[in-house]
C-alpha cells in the first residue's frame, strides 16, 4: 500500500504506511522484508530532500543484505548511500560506496546495476570537472545499458552524456543528448526523467543567451517537477528561472525565483546548490549597486565552496572542483578592487589579495603541509600495499602505451590502452584519498589557511617586491607589494594578455632576438615581436615601471602568464627611454616564480627545521635510451670474436609520443625524436669539474637509472642536477616523467621513467633540484591550482628550490647556461636566484647566445634566499 502511495505521488501517506510495515516485519524476523521497508523509507526522504533522514534508514538497511548475503541488494544499498552523499555534497564519500558497490554487483553480474553505478561516477566526475575521465565510465555504462535493454538506464546515461558535453560548451552535442533522453523518458514514460531532460535543455539556451527559450523549458520542467515532488530538482529548475529572468532583465523575477531556490536548498543542505544561487543572488544585488548585500552572498557561496572541497579527499578532484568555483574568486575579487574604488582606505585591495591567495594553488599547499606530517603512518598496511601495487600497475600499463604508440597500432588497441590508464589512474586516486582519510595524522592536520597582507609582508625582505597577478574576463589585477606598503592596478581583461602573452611565447620558441643594437636591420617578423613584447610589457609592467628600482622580483602569476618567463620581456623603464635598445627585465632584476605566496611560508617552515644534507652535489646525465646506441654495443662487444649486430628495435622508443606531446605543449621542433643528449655529458663533466671530487655523485650512462633516483641516495646531497629529456603527459600528469637510462648495459629494455606520482614519493630534501631539459616546467594546466607537473613533485618530496625549462631547449647553450650557474653558485657563493641570474645574463651576452630562446627557458621556483 505504501508503494501505491509512493507511486500516485503521496508521499506523506507513504511514509506513514512504510514506518507501519517496519516493526512488523521486524518482529516477524522477516530481513528481506525490514530492509525493504528501511529502502522504501530511505526512498522517500531522499526524494523530498530530507537527506539525513535518508542517510540513516539506508544505512540501518545495510547490514540486512550483507546478512542474507544478498550480494545483489547490497550493492543497490551502496550505491544508494553513494548518491545521498552526492547531494550532500561529500563528494569522496559518495565516490567510496560507489567503488563499493560495484563489487558486488559484478560479482552476480548485474548488468543493470553494474551500469548505474558507473553512469553515477561519470556523472560525479564530470560534475567535479574530471571530463575525460567522465566520458570513461558514461560510455561504459551507456554500452551496458543498450545491451541490455534497459531504456530507463539509457535515458539517464543520455542525459549525463549531454550534461559533459554542456559543461564544455559543446552545445550541440549537448542538444542532441539531451534530445534523445527526452524521447525516451516520454516513451517509457518516466516523469523524472522527463523534468529534467526539459530542464537540461532551459539550461542550454540559457548558456546559449537565449533566455526567453530557456523560460519556456524550465516553466514545463518545473510544473512535471512540482507534480512528482522531487524537491532538490525543484530548486534546481527554481534556479535556472532566476537566472533566465535576469538574462532577460525581469530583475525582480529573478530575485523571487532566487530566494524560493535559496531557501529550498537549505532545506534539504544541498551546499553546492545553495552556493551557486549565492552567486548569482551577488551578481544580482551587484548589478543593482547594492554592494554589501553583493558580499554577504559571495563570502556565504565561497565558504560553502570551502566546505565541499576540503571534504573531497582525492587531491585530483579537489583541484578539478576548486577549478569550477574559480569563476565565484573572480568575482569576489572584482567586487573587492570596486568597493576599494569607493572606499580606498578601507583596507578592501589587501582583501582582494588574500582572496586571491585563497584562489591559488590551494591544493600545493596542502600536499606541502601533509608531507611534513608522514600521513601514511599509522595506515592499514594493506592499503599502502594496494598503493604500490596500483604504481607499479600504471608504470607498466604507461610504459606498454608508449611502446605501443612507436609502433604500427589500430585504434581499437590505443583505445584500450588508454581506457586502461583511466582506469588504474581512478583506482590510484581512490586509494591515495582513501589513504588520507583512514590516516590518524591527516585527520589531525589543520589545513594552513593563505596568508593575509601582514603574513604576506613578513615573507618579503626590503630587497624585493611581489608581483601577484589576477586575470579577469572584464577586469585584471596586479598587486604590487613590500615590506611596508601595497598598491593596485586594473589590468586590461585576461583574453586580451593571454593572447599576447601566447604570441610572445611562440617568439620565444624561436631563435630570433629582439635585443639587438639600434642600428640592426629587424624583418618583419622581428618588427611585429618587438612591437608584441613591448605591448605585452607595458600591460604587465607599466603601472608599476617607476617602482620597481633594482629590486628582487618575485612572480606569482595568472592564466597563460605561468608559461612565460619574465625575465625575458623588456624593462618597462629602459624600452621607454629608448625603445630601438631594449634591455630584459633580467639585465636590472632577480627574478622566481611562485605558485603562491603561502606556498612559499610552508616551505620556509619546513627550511627552518632541517638540517643540510651531508653531500654536495649529485648529477644524473646522458642516459642510454636505445638499445642500438654505441654505448650498448662497446660493451657488448668486449672479448667478443664475432661481435653481435646490435637490436635495431629501439627499446621504450617514444617517437610519436613525444611528438604528440611537443605539439601539445606548444613546442614547436619538428621531428621531435628521443636524441642521446651529448651536450648532457658536457654539461655534466663541466659542473662536477667546479668541485671536489669528495661529496659529489657522478652518474652518466647506464647509471644515469630510475633505480638510483627512486632510491634513497640522492636524499644524502644539497644539489641535485637530472640532465636529460622531460617528459610531459598533457592529460595525466602524475605520468609526466623524466626520461632516464632506457635499457641496461647488455640493450635489454628497462623502466626509465622517473614519474611525477613516484617523485611525489621520494625523500629529496634537497636545496636545490634541478630539471635541466625540455619542458620540464610544463604540466596539466587547472584553473586556480596552476601547472600540475614535476616541478610541484619535487617540491613535495623535500626541494626548497626547482629549476625547470619552459620550452624545448638548445642542448649546448643549456650546458653552457648551467656550468655557468654552479659556478656562481658553488664557487662565488651566490644565492641560487642570483647564480641562475648572472648564468643568464653571461650567456646572452655572447652574439650566438643573445636570442632569449636560449637563455630565458629556465626558471627557478621557490625560496629566493
Amino acid at each position: 500500500m505504501g508503494s501505491v502511495y509512493d507511486l500516485i505521488g503521496d508521499g506523506e501517506r507513504a511514509l506513514t504506511l512504510h514506518a507501519q510495515a517496519l516493526p512488523l516485519f521486524q518482529q516477524s524476523g522477516d530481513k528481506r522484508g525490514e530492509g525493504a521497508a528501511l529502502n522504501n523509507l530511505a526512498s522517500i526522504y531522499w526524494r523530498t530532500g530530507e537527506l539525513d533522514k535518508a542517510l540513516e534508514f539506508f544505512k540501518q538497511a545495510l547490514p540486512l543484505p550483507r546478512s542474507l548475503k544478498d550480494l545483489q541488494a547490497e550493492a543497490t544499498v551502496l550505491g544508494n548511500i553513494g548518491e545521498v552523499y552526492r547531494a550532500m555534497g561529500e563528494y569522496q564519500q559518495a565516490f567510496d560506496y560507489y567503488d563499493q558497490s560495484l563489487k558486488p554487483t559484478r560479482a552476480v553480474k548485474d548488468y543493470e546495476g553494474e551500469g548505474y553505478i558507473l553512469d553515477n561516477m561519470g556523472s560525479l566526475y564530470s560534475s567535479l570537472g574530471d571530463f575525460q575521465t567522465a566520458l570513461l565510465y558514461l560510455n561504459q555504462a551507456l554500452d551496458i545499458r543498450r545491451k541490455i535493454g534497459d531504456q530507463a538506464g539509457e535515458e539517464l546515461s543520455l542525459g549525463n552524456l549531454g550534461a559533459l558535453y554542456h559543461r564544455q560548451r559543446d552545445f550541440t552535442k549537448a542538444i542532441t543528448y539531451y534530445r534523445q533522453g527526452l524521447e525516451i523518458a516520454r516513451a517509457i514514460p518516466s516523469p523524472d526523467g522527463e523534468a529534467t531532460k526539459l530542464a537540461n535543455l532551459g539550461r542550454v539556451h540559457l548558456d546559449s543567451d537565449e533566455p526567453l527559450k530557456a523560460i519556456e523549458y524550465y516553466q514545463q520542467a518545473l510544473v512535471l517537477a512540482k507534480k512528482i515532488g522531487s524537491r532538490p530538482l525543484e530548486a534546481s529548475i527554481l534556479n535556472g528561472l532566476g537566472q533566465a529572468y535576469a538574462g532577460a532583465g525581469e530583475t525582480q523575477k529573478a530575485f523571487d525565483h532566487f530566494n524560493q531556490a535559496l531557501a529550498s536548498s537549505q532545506a534539504f543542505k544541498n551546499r553546492q546548490l545553495e552556493a551557486i544561487i549565492r552567486y548569482q543572488l551577488a551578481r544580482g544585488e551587484n548589478k543593482r549597486n547594492n554592494l554589501k548585500e553583493a558580499l554577504a552572498h559571495i563570502e556565504a557561496g565561497l565558504a560553502l565552496v570551502e566546505s565541499v572541497r576540503t571534504k573531497i579527499g582525492s587531491r585530483d578532484l579537489r583541484s578539478s572542483y576548486f577549478a569550477t568555483a574559480q569563476d565565484y574568486y573572480e568575482f569576489y575579487i572584482d567586487l573587492l578592487m570596486r568597493l576599494h574604488e569607493q572606499r580606498p582606505s578601507e583596507g578592501f585591495a589587501a582583501a582582494a589579495l588574500a582572496a586571491n591567495e585563497r584562489a591559488r594553488a590551494r591544493s600545493l599547499l596542502e600536499l606541502l603541509t601533509e608531507a611534513h606530517a608522514d600521513i601514511r603512518r599509522g595506515v592499514d598496511p594493506q592499503l599502502l600495499e594496494q598503493e604500490r601495487s596500483l604504481q607499479r600497475r600504471l608504470n607498466v600499463k604507461a610504459d606498454g602505451q608508449m611502446r605501443l604508440l612507436s609502433r604500427a597500432y589500430t585504434a581499437e588497441q590505443a583505445t584500450a590502452a588508454a581506457m586502461e590508464i583511466e582506469t588504474l589512474t581512478a583506482e590510484y586516486q581512490a586509494v591515495a584519498a582513501r589513504i588520507r582519510q583512514t590516516s590518524p595524522r591527516y585527520i589531525e592536520l589543520t589545513q594552513t589557511p593563505p596568508l593575509r597582507l601582514k603574513a604576506i609582508q613578513e615573507e618579503i625582505d626590503a630587497d624585493t617586491l611581489l608581483l601577484e597577478y589576477s586575470l579577469g574576463n572584464e577586469r585584471s589585477y596586479l598587486w604590487l607589494v613590500s615590506r611596508t606598503e601595497i598598491k593596485s592596478f586594473e589590468l586590461p581583461r585576461r583574453a586580451e594578455i593571454e593572447a599576447t602573452a601566447r604570441s610572445f611565447y611562440e617568439f620565444l620558441n624561436t631563435p630570433n632576438s629582439i635585443y639587438a643594437s639600434a642600428q640592426a636591420i629587424r624583418d618583419a617578423q622581428q618588427q611585429e615581436m618587438l612591437e608584441t613584447a613591448l605591448r605585452l610589457s607595458q600591460a604587465l609592467l607599466g603601472p608599476v615601471a617607476a617602482q620597481l628600482g633594482q629590486k628582487r622580483l618575485v612572480i606569482v602569476a595568472d592564466g597563460a602568464l605561468q608559461y612565460l618567463p619574465f625575465a625575458a620581456l623588456p624593462d618597462p623603464v629602459a624600452s621607454k627611454r629608448n625603445p630601438e635598445t631594449l634591455q630584459p627585465l633580467i639585465a636590472q632584476h632577480e627574478l622566481v616564480s611562485l605558485p603562491s605566496i603561502s606556498v612559499l611560508t610552508e616551505l620556509r617552515k619546513e627550511l627552518a627545521v632541517r638540517k643540510p644534507a651531508p653531500k654536495n652535489l649529485a648529477v644524473l646525465a646522458d642516459p642510454v635510451f636505445y638499445a642500438d646506441d654505441e654505448r650498448v654495443k662497446r660493451n657488448s662487444t668486449e672479448g667478443t670474436a664475432n661481435p653481435p649486430k646490435a637490436p635495431s628495435v629501439k627499446a621504450g622508443s617514444l617517437i610519436e609520443k613525444v611528438e604528440k606531446i611537443a605539439q601539445e605543449s606548444r613546442a614547436r621542433r619538428q621531428g621531435e625524436h628521443l636524441l642521446r643528449l651529448t651536450g648532457t655529458r658536457k654539461e655534466a663533466e663541466g659542473i662536477l669539474a667546479l668541485v671536489p671530487a669528495v661529496g659529489t655523485r657522478k652518474a652518466l650512462d647506464f647509471e644515469a637509472n630510475r633505480a638510483l633516483a627512486s632510491s634513497g641516495e640522492l636524499s644524502q646531497y644539497r644539489y641535485v642536477h637530472f640532465a636529460t629529456h622531460g617528459l610531459l603527459d598533457s592529460r595525466h600528469p602524475e605520468l609526466s616523467a623524466i626520461v632516464l637510462s632506457l635499457v641496461d648495459e647488455n640493450g635489454n629494455a628497462q623502466d626509465g621513467f622517473l614519474r611525477a606520482h613516484e617523485v611525489y614519493n621520494l625523500n629529496l630534501p634537497a636545496d636545490v633540484v634541478v630539471l635541466s631539459g625540455c619542458q620540464t616546467g610544463l604540466g596539466k594546466e587547472i584553473r586556480g591550482e596552476g601547472l600540475i607537473g614535476l616541478t610541484r613533485g619535487f617540491m613535495y618530496a623535500g626541494a626548497a628550490r626547482v629549476v625547470v625549462s619552459l620550452w624545448s631547449v638548445d642542448d649546448e647553450a643549456t650546458a653552457e647556461l648551467m656550468v655557468g650557474f654552479y659556478s656562481s653558485l658553488l664557487k662565488e657563493g651566490k644565492r641560487p636566484a642570483e647564480a641562475l641570474r648572472v648564468a643568464q645574463l653571461k650567456l646572452m651576452q655572447q652574439a650566438r647566445w643573445r636570442a632569449p630562446h636560449y637563455w630565458a627557458a629556465f626558471i627557478l621556483q621557490g625560496d629566493w634566499n
